[in-house]
């Protein structure tokens, strides 16, 4: 019997903007340290014996950056499974347990959100370690953060004799988050997931057909791609569920088991001020800030100076393209004004500055009618598409490295401080066959900028979605 931890990786964590955007979500920030959460949860089963290679569901468009991340803390190969459209979690976990039943008739599941924080992974572990003789006698497990406060932003399990799931209750005002806290019977609900894959999809079989049913036929009529399995479109069909809703509140067969590991969502920044080390005044100081007269504040630098002088319970997040300031007590209202600017059609909502491909990132430095200055990192031995564009031009400035240019028919090499010219219409394509990061600067001119103006020829990644590079 083998342990097979699942990491779903499909939110997108609005109340964590600007750094959090729906092309960048908050499971790939490093918001705690230097590891993203994406990382720290796939390192978090390290310790306990037999456990299979993490297997992640997520949104298709973040697949690049989810693989160079496991790859970057050891843990590839893994399974990656690519939804076209997010679903929610009983279709994410669905899709995860039928591919591994198909190699592991016995296997255990445990089901974790990419997104959360823990303090102490050994007491994680032990938690786990305990809790498998259950999910090995047929019960779905569920895992119960022990309460320390009145918390009005989470959901409750109300937890009976010999652990049983009694009821599960949506987010309470804070005069009943004080009676639960009170009564000891209530823990908060973690998301997290304990199983044997067969009681699964019975249970799933039993409550929602309809959701294995999409599953199954999105499974089967997928496609692999290297690191990756796509699920055929028909997924958006799906219907949209969580676990909880499509099981938990129904089965006979589910269980709570306490669990104290210094646990946080990390669902606004709140949390994070909470979970942050603080100096003197209370302040949790990140990137270049100077702070003078300031107390208990979230101060966050991503490119420029910032400074505080008098302020108290802020929230401040300076990045390249957007500055957010708030109440700290109205950190939970950060989705709501994301809803706004998104009615406001406000690109910021969706992209950060500074866009992952495959072979590296760009970021763009300036933009203006008709012009835009980028800044681009290949990795080595990367390449991005042979491509063309229709209505801009390209001027390249190599500043570190040794670029290989095709253009049209020809090929040739462009090294540190060296220009190259892309006119409109023509077949290019930039490389790095050395063994250090290309970086280059992009000049684009023409009447039209927009990133889905590109035709591809070949790509090595086998992309087919734009925009590209």
């Amino acid at each position: 019997m083998k342990l097979h931890p699942i990491i779903l990786c499909g939110g997108n964590g609005s109340r964590l903007w600007p750094l959090s955007r729906d092309h960048h979500p908050k499971q790939l920030l490093a918001l705690l340290g230097g590891r993203t959460l994406l990382q720290d949860t796939a390192l978090r089963m390290d310790g306990l014996e037999g456990v299979a290679a993490p297997f992640v569901v997520s949104n298709a468009q973040y697949r690049f950056l989810v693989a160079e991340q496991m790859r970057e803390i050891d843990k590839m190969p893994c399974t990656l499974l690519l939804e076209p459209i997010g679903r929610n979690t009983a279709p994410a976990l669905t899709v995860a347990a039928l591919k591994i039943l198909a190699q592991d008739s016995d296997a255990l599941l445990l089901a974790m959100p990419a997104d959360h924080a823990m303090t102490d992974g050994a007491a994680f572990r032990q938690a786990i370690e305990a809790a498998v003789p259950r999910a090995l006698e047929g019960r779905l497990v569920t895992f119960g953060i022990v309460p320390n406060s009145p918390e009005t932003g989470y959901g409750y399990i109300r937890r009976g004799a010999d652990d049983a799931i009694m009821e599960f209750v949506e987010k309470p005002d804070a005069a009943r988050a004080a009676a639960f806290l009170d009564s000891g019977d209530y823990l908060w609900n973690s998301g997290l997931f304990l199983m044997r894959a067969t009681v699964w999809i019975e249970e799933l079989r039993r409550y929602r057909p309809d959701i294995l049913k999409a599953c199954e036929a999105a499974l089967a009529t997928g496609r692999e791609d290297h690191d990756f399995i796509h699920l055929n479109g028909c997924f958006s069909g799906c219907p949209s569920e969580s676990i909880d809703y499509a099981v938990m509140e129904q089965t006979n067969v589910g269980s709570v088991i306490p669990l104290t590991v210094g646990w946080s969502d990390v669902g606004a920044w709140g949390a994070l001020w909470e979970l942050g080390e603080k100096d003197e005044a209370g302040n949790v100081l990140r990137g270049d800030v100077v702070a003078l007269h300031a107390t208990d504040n979230l101060l966050i630098a991503e490119s420029r100076l910032v400074a505080a002088v008098g302020v108290h319970n802020l929230i401040v997040v300076e990045t390249k393209d957007a500055v957010l300031i708030a109440d700290r007590a109205r950190s939970q209202d950060v989705k709501e004004l994301v809803l706004k600017l998104k009615g406001l059609a406000r690109s910021e909502c969706q992209t950060p500055s500074r866009v992952w491909r495959p072979w590296g990132f760009y970021e763009t430095l300036d933009s203006g009618a008709r012009f835009q200055v980028k800044r681009i990192m290949v990795r080595p031995q990367a390449a991005l598409s042979l491509q063309m564009h229709h209505h801009r031009a390209e001027h390249w400035v190599v500043v570190k490295g040794t670029a290989l240019v095709v253009r049209d028919n020809e090929e040739f090499i462009v090294t540190e401080n060296q220009s190259t010219y892309i006119p409109v219409g023509v077949r290019h394509r930039l490389e790095n066959r050395g063994l250090i990061p290309l970086e280059m600067i992009e000049v684009q001119s023409g009447s039209y900028l927009g990133e889905d103006d590109i035709t591809r020829f070949e790509d090595r990644y086998h992309r087919i979605d734009p925009p590209a590079g």
